[in-house]
């Protein structure tokens, strides 16, 4: 008696979703592997734009440079009065606005505020900024300025500013999850 054998048989099937399962496995650990790097990514580029705004209001205000000198990391207070440039209306001093110190204050304030993700917000919960951010600003010399931002990555990998000079090291805690990004220019 000589049968045909038509289709496929019950183990055949089994082993043929057992490859398939493993292969989904593989995509989707490989699909979190590129949202992390995405995320990592977006956090550097966000601490590349938090560190060139504190510089262009410094660039802004030129006379307050050595006042923004300093570590920050989300405990200023809110200024009494909001303001974007110092500005001088209607001539002479009885006309001022705010003044540059003033101007100061707010940019610190608000630049601590963008860091900290206070522009995007859900259920009243900060979500647009950086995880745990610390910034530091150094000003030497004749408008010599390093600003150094530090925040929290998601995983593990080695401290973002251990092979930096020690300004930069002394930014933000020491772990092995700190990522760091600094720029270095001169204001004149």
């Amino acid at each position: 008696m000589n049968r045909k054998q038509n289709g496929f048989s019950l183990v055949e099937v089994l082993v043929s979703m057992v490859i398939l399962v493993i292969g989904l496995i593989g995509v989707f650990n490989l699909h979190i592997v590129a949202k992390r790097g995405s995320f990592e990514s977006f956090q550097q580029t966000q601490a590349s734009y938090f560190a060139i705004d504190i510089i262009n209001r410094m660039k802004l205000n030129r006379s307050q440079l050595a006042g923004y000198a300093g570590t920050y990391a989300g405990n200023l207070s809110e200024p009494s009065q909001s303001c974007d440039v110092a500005l001088i209306v209607g001539g002479g001093s009885g006309g001022i606005v705010c003044t540059n110190i003033e101007t100061r204050s707010w940019d610190l304030y608000n630049w601590e505020q963008l860091m900290n993700g206070a522009g995007e917000t859900k259920n009243t919960r900060s979500i647009g900024g950086l995880d745990t951010p610390t910034a530091c600003i150094q000003v030497s010399g004749a408008g010599d300025v390093l600003v150094a931002i530090t925040w929290r990555g998601i995983r593990e990998v080695s401290d973002g500013a251990e092979n930096s000079d020690d300004f930069i090291k002394s930014c933000g805690t020491s772990n092995k999850r700190r990522r760091a990004y600094s720029i270095n220019t001169v204001i004149i």
